[in-house]
């Protein structure tokens, strides 16, 4: 493609970066949009996604435009919506090239989700260069369809089948990227009112919580006290663990809030993380070198069970069944693990060693090698 004006000018680098739907497609969108800036800082950055995901928040609040096209799902049985199909992806292609021509995009750069497919599509058909990036262990459709117009893909996992991968990390927020857990410790455990000196468990089921995991902390919340151990609760938005008399659940060492809006601050403070295994988490706990307990979401395809396997099958992490987490199985195993320093400190260091810091610039580079062939 011709990155030069008549007058031999060169004219800045226009790339579209198309994903979306949720965190995990949209965190490793904005570290790459960063990359790209920081490489050029000519770069004109357009994201686009759907009118209704997280990123018509995430996106303008990380000081990117965003475009948006109409979501179109992929019925997975057959229905009245598989003949609307056809009708509906055509028109999600036209919205597409309508947002790359108006962009005079030079590279897509996609990250899956219900956008990509359409955008991959557009691209393809204008011979814009597609870069991919993959963040699960197994590829979603829209970027096994999108690796069949491009060789210019990243994964965060080396297990991910996907014609002409490349093992490139997780991007991530230069914020926990470059964590440095020592240093931010003493920090952290102030801000998030936890002591100094006692080892913490801290435990997350995510933004909206696992109803599964807040049970069984509930009923280990004793035990734990009597360890010395002492407990940060993230329990998820409205999902308050409450006594039987409705009041919130309150025991020595136990703390609960409902969010933490910088999870770099969790993973300074935390001892061991307890955890589902989103391809995100997983990712971020071994970049910054912090053991974790992973419970993978029970539902689904055994796709966070595969996330974790690299970091469990290191001794750097344990895995337990969501139906296997129970109170008796926290007091077996992680109660004495959190008390043995000597292992905790071995886990970290095999974290670290599974850990990729630099995915953002990896990824950067790939968009601007796709632009130059």
């Amino acid at each position: 493609m011709n990155s030069h004006t008549k007058d031999s000018q060169p004219k800045p680098l226009s790339v579209v970066l198309a994903g979306g739907g949720t965190a995990g497609h949209i965190s490793p969108l904005l570290a790459i949009a960063d990359a790209i800036k920081s490489l050029r800082p000519d770069a004109r950055i357009l994201a686009v996604g759907t009118p209704n995901g997280m990123e018509t928040r995430l996106v303008p609040a990380a000081g990117y435009e965003l475009a948006t096209i109409d979501r179109v799902p992929f019925p997975r049985k057959p229905s009245a919506d598989l003949f609307k199909l056809p009708g509906r992806l055509a028109a999600a292609v036209k919205q597409a090239g309508r947002i790359l021509d108006d962009a005079h995009a030079d590279v897509l750069l996609g990250v899956g989700g219900y956008v990509c497919t359409p955008m991959y599509l557009a691209a393809w058909r204008r011979r814009i260069p597609i870069v991919i990036h993959e963040a699960n262990t197994r590829a979603g459709l829209a970027n096994r369809v999108g690796a069949m117009f491009t060789k210019h893909v990243g994964v965060a996992f080396p297990e991910t089948r996907l014609r002409h991968a490349r093992h490139v990390g997780m991007p991530m927020r230069k914020a926990i990227a470059g964590l440095d857990r020592e240093a931010w410790r003493a920090e952290a455990r102030q801000s998030l009112g936890l002591d100094a000196g006692q080892p913490a468990l801290i435990v997350t089921g995510g933004s909206s919580g696992a109803q599964s995991i807040n049970r069984t902390i509930a009923g280990a919340v004793a035990a734990l006290a009597e360890a010395g151990i002492q407990t940060l609760h993230i329990t998820g938005r409205g999902k308050a663990v409450t006594n039987d008399d409705g009041a919130p659940l309150s025991a020595d060492g136990y703390h609960q809030v409902e969010y933490v809006d910088a999870m770099e601050k969790v993973y300074a403070a935390a001892d061991v993380l307890l955890a589902r295994s989103g391809a995100a988490t997983v990712s971020e706990v071994a970049a910054v070198g912090l053991p974790a307990v992973f419970v993978p979401l029970p539902i689904g395809n055994g796709e966070q069970a595969m996330n974790a396997s690299a970091l469990v099958n290191a001794g750097a992490a344990l895995l337990v069944d969501d139906g296997a987490l129970t109170a008796e199985w926290l007091k077996a195993e992680v109660i004495p693990l959190l008390t043995d320093q000597a292992r905790l400190e071995d886990m970290a260091s095999k974290a670290k060693g599974l850990g990729i810091r630099n995915a953002d610039q990896r990824m950067a580079d790939l968009v601007l090698e796709a632009v130059s062939e």
